[in-house]
């Protein structure tokens, strides 16, 4: 592994993890005609993380760190539904975020609400349907209200499925399922051999969403933090340096030309693929 903190460029099990310390060494894709169809993945998560930093380089307050942060949720968006991209989902409030300063999450549910109604159109009409998963109870009532008509008024689009993930925990919805699987089997409605991993997959809030073929994670951090843990099994990781609101569209483009470049075997050899 090669690190530094300004940038990087590791190799951890081959194929596996991808970072990039130069910009213009990286992959390069210049449109997004130039990517094969035929190779894109099919499902991209992303933990957009750095907004804060953004703000203090700025000399910003945080919260004009997220607002700046949005712009970027639209370009990814719209640039991941240009090319194809099937599902897009987006790590926008954990639960572990619930501990941050009152102000701050209050800003933060006013931005959703912003976005969900300035966006709710465009998705409509590019063929955007839009689901959630995560604890959306615990939001305020007028957020959930948001999410509720934007829901509705995107159901019928065919084009891709963009996922809020919002108070949102992978080890949270591995419990919910747990607990729902051993309910059944204590009313005698499962028996306990009957828990498969497809079984179990139907009782994640992602039941019918293909896991994730491409996590990009912005900002220099390595880790998932407790984003779809079981679904993330087999997904190719991506990170990069580049703080959140400077993921711009060429930075998506280097990341699918890195997933592009893997061999994805799923524990088997390469001259079995």
């Amino acid at each position: 592994m090669k690190e530094s903190r300004q940038g990087w460029e590791i190799a951890i099990t081959p194929g596996m993890c991808y970072g990039q310390k130069k910009r213009k060494t990286s992959p390069t894709v210049s449109d997004f005609n130039g990517i094969d169809r035929e190779n894109l993945p099919r499902h991209i998560a992303v933990i957009m993380d750095g907004n804060g930093r953004w703000a203090k380089k700025h000399a910003l307050g945080r919260i004009a760190g997220h607002r700046k942060g949005a712009e970027a949720v639209r370009t990814t968006v719209r640039t991941c539904r240009e090319i194809g991209i099937q599902y897009l989902t987006l790590y926008a409030f954990s639960v572990e975020n619930w501990m941050r300063p009152a102000r701050e999450v209050s800003a933060l549910m006013d931005l959703l609400i912003d976005y969900l109604q300035s966006e709710a159109r465009e998705l409509r009409e590019r063929g955007i349907r839009l689901q959630t998963i995560g604890n959306t109870a615990a939001l305020r009532e007028p957020v959930q209200r948001f999410l509720r008509e934007t829901m509705e008024e995107t159901k019928e689009g065919r084009d891709m499925v963009l996922i809020l993930a919002l108070s949102y925990g992978g080890r949270d919805e591995i419990l919910q399922a747990a607990r729902a699987l051993a309910a059944k089997c204590s009313a005698g409605l499962l028996p306990p051999e009957g828990i498969s991993k497809e079984v179990f997959e139907e009782h994640l809030q992602t039941a019918g969403v293909p896991d994730p073929d491409l996590l990009i994670r912005t900002s220099g951090e390595f880790r998932i933090s407790n984003f779809l843990l079981w679904q993330m099994a087999y997904t190719e990781f991506f990170f990069t340096d580049v703080l959140w609101p400077d993921f711009d569209r060429a930075e998506l483009l280097r990341a699918i030309a890195a997933y592009r470049q893997r061999e994805r075997r799923f524990g088997l050899t390469s001259e079995q693929l």
